[in-house]
């Protein structure tokens, strides 16, 4: 039965995002609770951490609980925090077969909670504010209406860039955001030119200022997604930043009309 807030349409706002590279013990609690609320059984999960860490299930424990719950909540406890996230793609992966909700439930809590992660078709994945979420998934999504695969697969791939455990691919989704703009640029005008050349040579691409903005951020690009400096990769957040710029502008450019050059 749906309870009171959902049959009402009423949820706790989401909270700042503040749990990235890291699985705290509210993150952990939270995956097992879930998981029974969804009908696993503890057997079900000490199966799959222990397939996870590569453990054999103790033999001595045979009632569900609290015997292999408490195992399973020590097995959940000596996991790696990015192994905390691979065991959430395990549990999901095993509950698409039934009609629960694991996924529903696990994102309502990594937003209440600050995780800047969701869970997607079996796949954890990258999670920014409202307004990133909009412009690049809904951005990769019309692209894709368009005719635009190209595009749309660029954003994919720097959305599965930031995604990545346990450190993010920075320069890789830069590089690939970026690469959406340019291939959008260039079927709007028509042109092979670069990012950089299509906005010197075509006035009204982008209006003013938004111009100057796009032609720095591909000269950003140009210095910390191609020319690499040892030790110096770009941080999640300047990569989070030029993701969201290049969605953006692909949506905006996107509802101009192709060349018929």
């Amino acid at each position: 039965m749906d309870s009171f807030s959902r049959r009402h349409g009423l949820t706790r706002p989401d909270a700042e995002i503040h749990i990235r590279n890291d699985a705290p013990q509210e993150v952990r609690d939270a995956v097992v609770q879930i998981s029974y609320q969804c009908g696993q059984k503890p057997s079900d999960l000490r199966s799959l951490v222990c397939g996870l860490l590569f453990r054999a299930p103790d033999r001595n424990n045979w009632s569900e609980f609290p015997n292999i719950d408490s195992e399973v909540r020590d097995l959940i406890e000596d996991c790696e925090w990015f192994e905390v996230y691979d065991l959430i793609e395990k549990i999901s992966e095993q509950c698409r077969y039934g009609n629960h909700d694991f996924a529903e439930e696990i994102n309502r809590f990594f937003r209440i909670a600050g995780v800047g992660w969701q869970l997607v078709d079996n796949r954890v994945e990258v999670r920014g504010n409202e307004i990133f979420e909009t412009v690049v998934r809904q951005g990769q999504k019309e692209l894709r209406q368009q005719g635009r695969p190209t595009a749309a697969t660029e954003l994919h791939e720097a959305l599965n860039d930031l995604s990545r455990r346990p450190d993010a691919e920075t320069t890789g989704a830069i590089q690939h955001a970026m690469a959406a703009l340019e291939c959008v640029a260039r079927d709007v005008t028509g042109s092979k030119d670069t990012l950089g050349q299509l906005v010197r040579r075509n006035a009204g691409l982008f209006p003013p200022p938004v111009d100057q903005i796009v032609e720095k951020a591909w000269g950003y690009t140009s210095n910390f997604g191609r020319h690499l400096v040892e030790g110096q990769p770009p941080q999640f957040d300047e990569a989070e930043l030029v993701v969201g710029l290049s969605g953006v502008l692909c949506r905006y450019l996107s509802r101009k009309p192709p060349s018929t050059k």
